[in-house]
């Protein structure tokens, strides 16, 4: 586990920091050899393929959507072309089935 990412989920105000935390674990929970960094001033995990951001009044959870179908695209919010995304305001609304399921998704795309 890297200390900058330590560093970063630290400064976040709670509930974000819980929530930054929750996201870390289940990151680390399903994809146990990940890679974890910063990166874009941000915990990045798999060279960018996953990302976490505390922001105002949520966290956002990106995800890379390079080489997915319109449908595969369906299953995220957000409309960047490369990154894609879910918000979550509170502990109570991850949704540790779909993000699992969309972890596997990204980490298995080339």
């Amino acid at each position: 586990m890297s200390k900058k990412v330590d560093e970063y989920i630290q400064k976040q105000q709670s509930p974000y920091q819980e929530i930054c935390l929750a996201l870390r674990r289940l990151i680390l929970e399903t994809l146990p050899d990940v890679k974890e960094e910063m990166k874009w001033g941000v915990p990045a995990f798999a060279d960018g393929k996953f990302y976490i951001v505390a922001l105002k009044d949520h966290v956002n959870l990106g995800f890379s959507s390079k080489g997915f179908s319109n449908e595969e695209t369906a299953l995220f919010d957000g409309g960047g072309k490369t990154m894609r995304h879910i918000q979550i305001a509170g502990l109570g609304d991850i949704d540790k089935e779909r993000i699992t399921k969309l972890l596997k998704l990204v980490n298995d795309k080339k």
